[in-house]
C-alpha cells in the first residue's frame, strides 16, 4: 500500500485554502485530519519547500502561496514524492543466474514507471480548487438533507 502521505497533504492543503478565521495551526490541523502534530509540520515541510504553502511559526499557522487553481494534485504528489523515488519499489536482489530472474526488475520498472506517469498526468488535470468546490457542494448537500 501507497503511504497516505499524500492524502494528508491534500487534507492540509484543503484546509489551508477553507481557513478563513486564519487558524491553521499544525494543532488545528491534526485535530481535522486524526494526527499529531509533528506529522503535520513534517509534511507542510515539504509542501513548503515546495512552494504550495508559506508557513509562520506560532498562531499564524499556513497559507497557501498561490492560488488553489493554479496547485494540482500533481503539484502535491511531487512535494511529497520526488521525482527520484518511484511509486512503486521493485525488488532489486535477484538472482542472476535465473533467465527470469534477472529480467524482472527491468520488466517491472518500466510497467510501473508507465502507470506513475498515467497518474501523474490525471493528476496534472485536477486542481486543489476543484477538490475545493466538490468538498463545498459536499458540505451544502449534508446541509440541505
Amino acid at each position: 500500500m501507497i503511504a497516505t502521505r499524500f492524502s494528508v497533504a491534500l487534507h492540509i492543503l484543503l484546509l489551508v485554502a477553507d481557513d478563513s478565521a486564519g487558524d491553521s495551526t499544525s494543532a488545528r490541523l491534526a485535530w481535522s485530519i486524526g494526527t499529531n502534530p509533528v506529522v503535520v509540520r513534517r509534511i507542510a515541510g515539504q509542501l513548503s519547500r515546495a512552494g504550495l504553502i508559506s508557513v509562520q511559526r506560532g498562531p499564524g499557522g499556513a497559507t497557501l502561496s498561490r492560488p488553489a487553481s493554479q496547485i494540482t494534485l500533481r503539484d502535491v504528489w511531487r512535494a511529497i514524492h520526488p521525482e527520484k523515488d518511484s511509486m512503486i519499489g521493485v525488488h532489486s536482489k535477484t538472482n542472476g543466474e535465473c533467465g527470469v530472474g534477472r529480467k524482472i526488475p527491468d520488466l517491472l520498472r518500466r510497467r510501473f514507471d508507465q502507470a506513475e506517469a498515467a497518474m501523474l498526468a490525471d493528476f496534472a488535470e485536477t486542481t486543489l480548487a476543484e477538490l475545493a468546490t466538490g468538498l463545498q457542494e459536499d458540505r451544502q448537500r449534508a446541509v440541505a438533507e
